[in-house]
């Protein structure tokens, strides 16, 4: 990564400029900032499809030639650069590049570049397979993304992938100021239909499994403290707690068999870093929110306000001085994708002049930002959450 003079970007606030690392940190912090950030894929929950991306680059006269895959189911692309700065985004994705890279054509125009040990093979029916590691997902003709398995195409040993993972922090940290987070942790939650069940009918072996599992996740949360625990800003948890219409268990459930060990990562985080503990979970999950508050959750993505129960001006007033929302600045599944630039400019204006007060606050999306989306609508949410955003 090159310093591209991302850093020199500054903005005035009480005497003090803030950089984009900065104004991130504060605004977790609950802290006053010179104005809201905005993240554009720093996440697997806040990127944007391959096929958007592509779109923007040509709309906006750039480069299509070399547009990387990071998240191979999904279909998301890394973010360049260059599309940061042109939208004054303040977070970058912590990804390694692909050792043995591959051009994949996928249909007319759209080329992408992705791992060479993962290469589709096409169907009859014009549709794309992979199968890895015995694990198998679809994408059909003129799909935006793959179904099936949710494959691991890391293909790396953990501790070399965590030591070439620290040099590439190291990278972020040193040559510029964007914020970053490590993803990868899992949560002591799965929404398995057999495991919620367990969850109902032998509490004593899920707890069991939660126990091995994070004993697990506290060693390797050891090794990342030691060798990137000064590059990066956060780690992530990921896993859905809630549907569209609601939770997925009932939250006293969640609360004796779960949260204890999300309290427990937590813990050892906080105790052992400065670095902060960023969740993911999409739905309906307001009745979980105080839950994670207690478990010390310090962000939660992506903020579905589109699903129910999740009224963006009733969660900023009951737990906005609690917990750092990041995300909910544009409805993805209503608005972002259907809607006029201008009808997706007024949503944004809306939805950041509630999460914007009393920061701890970061804009992104609702999730990301799927295949169809117009260009012009991904350039109007942008440019007007930067306008919204106190600058």
């Amino acid at each position: 990564m090159m310093n591209t003079g991302h850093e020199k970007e500054t903005a005035t606030f009480s005497g003090k400029q803030m950089t984009s690392r900065e104004r991130v940190i504060k605004a977790v912090n609950h802290e006053p900032v010179d104005r809201v950030p905005i993240d554009l894929g720093m996440t697997t929950s806040t990127g944007i499809s391959a096929f958007a991306y592509w779109n923007l680059r040509k709309h906006m006269g750039l480069s299509i030639d070399n547009i990387e895959i990071v998240d191979m189911v999904q279909m998301l692309a890394r973010v360049d650069e260059e599309i940061l700065e042109r939208f004054k985004c303040d977070c970058i994705m912590l990804h390694l590049p692909w050792k043995n890279p591959y051009r994949w054509n996928v249909r007319e125009e759209y080329s992408f570049i992705i791992p060479s040990h993962v290469k589709p093979s096409k169907n009859e029916d014009g549709s794309w397979i992979v199968n890895y590691n015995n694990g198998h997902m679809k994408m059909p003709e003129a799909g935006f993304f793959f179904d099936g398995d949710w494959l691991d195409i890391s293909n790396v040993d953990e501790d070399d992938y965590i030591d070439a993972l620290a040099k590439e922090a190291e990278k972020i940290c040193k040559e510029t100021n964007y914020y970053t987070s490590l993803p990868g942790f899992a949560a002591y939650f799965r929404t398995n239909t057999d495991w919620l069940m367990k969850m109902l009918l032998d509490p004593e072996e899920v707890i069991w499994e939660n126990r091995a599992k994070l004993n697990n996740q506290l060693a390797k949360a050891h090794k990342i403290i030691k060798k990137m625990g000064k590059y990066i800003q956060s780690v992530r948890i990921s896993s859905d707690l809630g549907t569209q219409k609601g939770p997925w268990c009932n939250p006293k459930a969640f609360e004796e068999i779960s949260a204890p060990f999300y309290k427990e990562f937590c813990k050892f985080i906080h105790e052992n870093s400065g670095l902060k503990v960023h969740v993911h979970t999409c739905g309906s999950i307001k009745p979980f929110i105080p839950i994670l508050i207690d478990c010390g959750i310090d962000i939660i993505d992506p903020v579905q306000i589109s699903a129910d129960n999740m009224d963006p001006q009733e969660l900023k007033n009951e737990f906005g001085d609690k917990i750092t929302f990041w995300g909910g600045g544009c409805d993805t599944q209503n608005v972002l994708g259907t809607g006029t630039p201008a009808e997706v400019a007024e949503n944004v204006k809306k939805n950041m002049s509630i999460f914007k007060q009393r920061s701890g606050y970061v804009f992104s999306q609702v999730h990301n930002i799927m295949g169809d989306v117009p260009p012009e609508n991904i350039i109007s949410m942008l440019d007007t959450a930067y306008k919204e955003s106190g600058a």
